[in-house]
């Protein structure tokens, strides 16, 4: 399967926790809408706090799976331009 656009922007070695990070980024945001009152409904709602993205990761439609991803590519991208480096500890 060829890499993703986004994903050629950052190095290699980072692609791989791309999706892990991704799935985190809508869990918590998932977490906080449902602190906020939200709930699951077939169409977003804001009067009625329904959003058909409080779903797990897995469940998402491929679209917004892939705006959670381009949201932690343009992160990791902000980290590496401000000079920070991103090294994972041999275990």
């Amino acid at each position: 399967m060829a890499a993703r656009p986004a994903e050629d922007e950052i190095p290699k070695e980072l692609a791989g926790v791309v999706e892990t990070l991704a799935e985190q980024a809508h869990e918590h945001w998932a977490q906080q809408r449902r602190q906020d009152g939200w709930t699951w409904g077939p169409e977003r709602d804001d009067r009625a706090r329904k959003h058909p993205c409080l779903v797990p990761y897995a469940q998402l439609p491929e679209t917004e799976r892939e705006y959670d991803r381009r949201v932690v590519i343009g992160a990791l991208k902000a980290l590496l331009e401000l000079g920070y480096r991103i090294t994972r500890e041999s275990r």
